[in-house]
């Protein structure tokens, strides 16, 4: 695979600082049932990297002495690692909202067949993958099968409550677009996403995130083979919105590997940029218990015109009309 970070190295993006940390987002691994294109963490079957059970008791010590708002969830698919079930209970019994960054398709695994429940016994707020409400395209990014499965799993989510109004039950959708172009307006997109999976499949959820494809791993070591890394970037860097600085996922975020290391955000953690803190090469999770890390330089790249491009990109989604 063709590595990124030498292409974006040099970089005139704006210097920025950490606010107060909100939310907490953990990769518990790189293993994935599926292999998408766009994937950033360049997951897949074949990954062993899984966070143990030490380490996830450091996140739920970070939890507790940083007074975290919201524990977000990732990997890979983070349901297949046996912490999973284990750091979801204990954010939740101390009052931590929790976020399952989900493939949807993972429900349907051997022994997942009681995982929606699972999920909404505890109040787990669903942010569900999937590129397209159209099954060519789905298929063609994640592999065939992968859509009619995504729907049926949706279905499920909906029996148990998750979408409906007054459930309490929150399911939201991840769009990213299927090249190196940049995504269509949210708010419309979400319509049509709405309209289209309700009336072919009676499917209901709250809100469309609709994410940049990043130029690093998977999605951008396509771009180089096919001579496109340099075009995208120009794309981004044409794009660029300023108002959109302000509202960046890394001044709020703070991001954790497997390991229990930090970084900014988790496209530094996939290009082995980690969090700058005294001089120190990388430091982990532990030693940050009780520090204060506001006002703390974050580490920025070409890579980081992805999330101000345009409308803006974020885990939540976009950041500016």
């Amino acid at each position: 695979m063709h590595a990124t970070l030498p292409l974006i190295e040099d970089t005139d993006f704006p210097a920025i600082r950490r606010r107060r940390i909100e939310t907490l987002q953990v990769n518990l691994g790189y293993k994935c049932n599926q292999s998408c294109v766009h994937c950033h963490v360049n997951a897949g079957p074949n990954r062993t990297e899984m966070m143990n059970r030490d380490t996830a008791f450091e996140v739920i010590d970070f939890l507790k002495a940083a007074s975290i708002r919201t524990l977000d969830i990732t990997g890979g698919a983070p349901e297949l690692n046996p912490q999973f079930r284990m750091l979801v209970m204990a954010a939740r019994n101390l009052g931590v909202h929790v976020m399952d960054r989900c493939n949807l398709t993972v429900l349907e695994q051997p022994g997942q067949e009681d995982l929606a429940r699972f999920l909404a016994d505890h109040e787990v707020e669903m942010v569900a993958s999937l590129p397209c409400y159209l099954e060519e395209n789905v298929d063609r990014q994640r592999g065939k099968g992968v859509f009619e499965a995504s729907i049926r799993c949706l279905q499920t989510l909906n029996r148990f409550g998750y979408g409906r109004s007054g459930s309490g039950l929150t399911l939201n959708l991840v769009y990213n677009p299927q090249g190196p172009v940049l995504p269509p307006a949210q708010d419309r997109l979400e319509q049509d996403y709405q309209r289209q999976l309700n009336e072919r499949f009676g499917i209901v959820f709250n809100r469309l995130f609709v994410l940049t494809n990043m130029p690093i791993q998977r999605f951008g070591s396509m771009l180089i083979s096919k001579g496109q890394f340099e075009p995208y970037m120009d794309l981004l860097k044409h794009a660029y919105q300023p108002q959109t600085l302000e509202s960046v996922m890394c001044r709020t975020l703070l991001s954790v590997d497997w390991r229990g290391y930090a970084y900014d955000c988790d496209f530094n953690q996939m290009l082995g940029l980690p969090l700058a803190w005294k001089g120190r090469p990388r430091v982990h999770l532990r030693e940050l218990i009780g520090k204060n890390l506001g006002g703390n330089p974050i580490v920025v790249k070409d890579h980081c015109y992805g999330c101000t491009a345009g409308q803006g990109s974020s885990c939540g989604g976009a950041l500016a009309a």
